[in-house]
């Protein structure tokens, strides 16, 4: 069975009247594609019943005149990033940022990767209870070589165990990137270490932070413990004092598509409704996806 994402296209115009277009995004910063017989991990928080092909994704980013797309290594497959690399390499409007073990990962293997379209890797560290060391011999080498090939490392973690493993990342002089609004602990929003943490990383000019996956802000545990929580209270305040503090140059917007775990609830309007809601002002949206072609597609 494949996942069909159907919801009509709202027309593009900005709150003042339509007096400056509204243009879509031009660039979907997080979203993931996978076959529903794919392998997964041993630590897997989920599992889909279906597929949500690379061509499904692009039928849905022409629906909406989105013009490239990010592609996340997908959490419940860990170090199996093969479907993604081969449909990195027939698409090219797509790019992607892989899951990799850190003692199996050699120069040349990350430099075919980076022709198929890789630009980073993922850091996927949600729901581990024991964190690995970021100062090890084997990181402090991947992350030499991730350097080297100008790539970034994208970070999914939660916000209060963020500010240790962002300060081992700087260290190594990496660019970062920050998953889902730095996902604060949802009783501290913006006062969370963590998200402070985030925003003095982004302020120091070699970080970003993604306005993505809103609805997943009150907790990993959100979509079994609370799946109906509304979550956009959190987002619109963390979202608020990002475009304040941090500005466009260092944001970007990413739909989380096809919201694994919220699937029949989160749709791809209100993806693009809530990013509009959180950047009302069209110029900055437009910015932002300047941002987004610089740091994937230069």
């Amino acid at each position: 069975m494949t996942l069909h994402v159907s919801t009509d296209a709202k027309d593009q115009t900005t709150a003042s009247g339509g007096e400056q277009a509204d243009f879509p995004p031009v660039v979907d910063c997080h979203a993931h594609i996978f076959q529903e017989d794919m392998p997964l991990s041993s630590n897997a928080w989920t599992r889909t019943d279906y597929s949500f092909t690379a061509d499904d994704y692009l039928a849905l980013l022409d629906q909406y005149g989105i013009h490239f797309g990010v592609i996340s290594g997908l959490s419940i497959t860990g170090f199996y990033n093969d479907y993604m690399i081969s449909e990195l390499r027939k698409h090219r409007r797509l790019r992607g940022t892989a899951i990799v073990s850190p003692a199996a990962t050699d120069r040349y293997s990350l430099e075919r990767m980076q022709g198929d379209g890789i630009v980073g890797i993922r850091l996927q560290l949600a729901r581990m209870a024991e964190l690995p060391d970021f100062r090890s011999e084997e990181y402090n080498l991947l992350f030499r070589r991730v350097r080297d090939l100008d790539w970034h490392v994208h970070v999914a973690i939660e916000g209060p165990a963020l500010p240790p493993v962002l300060a081992a990342l700087e260290e190594s002089g990496v660019k970062v990137v920050i998953d889902h609004f730095g996902h604060p602990d949802p009783k501290l929003g913006v006062n969370c270490p963590g998200y402070r943490a985030v925003l003095a990383a982004a302020e120091r000019g070699n970080t970003w932070v993604k306005l993505s996956g809103g609805f997943r802000l009150l907790g990993t545990a959100a979509w079994q413990t609370n799946p109906n929580g509304d979550a956009d209270k959190i987002a619109d305040d963390l979202a608020k004092d990002l475009v304040s503090h941090v500005g466009p140059e260092r944001l970007l917007w990413g739909s989380d598509c096809p919201f694994v775990g919220y699937e029949g609830r989160i749709t791809f309007d209100y993806a693009l409704d809530r990013f509009r809601r959180w950047v009302p002002d069209a110029r900055d949206r437009w910015r932002i996806s300047q941002t987004a072609l610089k740091l994937y597609f230069s």
